[in-house]
């Protein structure tokens, strides 16, 4: 069976990605190569850009088929921050720190839009094919933190149509709405249109 990198030591992000997938391959991540602690930076000014560089570098790296991704959380009234730097947004504190201060920031202002999105690719280091699709969702930003679910900024995010924040809803109903999802079933189209049989 063909084997693809899923480029991530984020074990929640692998499972969510693999099931959405779904695809008649086997799917290994970077501790499985001994990779864990192996990273790349990420001086793209884009998704697109980080997420094809962190694509190619370890599909080169591992000799192997990867993928890889590239997410942010942007914030209308904050001039879209934190952006592609999300993940490196006040390096060096956990998430709860991240959000209070973007709660703080926020406290007087109205306008409370917001999107998570999220830019997939897939590398073959052989053939030297190289996939993306982009997916994303609208939403607002709560007024506080709530619920422990997911990962991130999801216990401030409050998905359109929805009156919970990501890390309150089910994961099931996650799954199948974030913008994470909608990346990677774009691109499992492309894939199993190019190589690969549904399962």
């Amino acid at each position: 069976m063909r084997k693809i990198l899923i480029a991530t030591r984020n074990h929640h992000k692998f499972e969510e990605i693999r099931k959405i997938l779904n695809l008649s391959v086997e799917f290994i991540n970077l501790e499985d190569l001994g990779g864990k602690d192996l990273e790349i930076e990420e001086t793209g000014k884009d998704y697109l850009t980080n997420a094809m560089m962190k694509a190619r570098f370890y599909a080169e790296k591992f000799s192997i088929p990867a993928i890889a991704d590239d997410s942010g959380f942007e914030i209308l009234s904050l001039g879209s921050l934190p952006g592609v730097m999300s993940a490196r947004f006040l390096e060096g504190f956990d998430y709860t720190r991240k959000m209070k201060w973007i709660l703080k920031m926020m406290r007087n202002l109205d306008d409370r839009r917001a999107r998570f999105i999220c830019c997939a690719v897939f590398y073959d280091p052989f053939e030297k094919i190289l996939v993306g699709s982009i997916g994303s969702i609208e939403g607002t930003v709560a007024r506080e933190i709530r619920g422990n679910k997911g990962f991130g900024y999801d216990p401030i995010f409050i998905p359109r149509g929805y009156e919970r924040t990501f890390g309150e809803l089910p994961e099931d109903v996650k799954s199948t709405i974030s913008h994470r999802a909608r990346a990677f079933r774009k691109l499992q189209k492309l894939l199993y249109g190019l190589f690969f049989e549904h399962t």
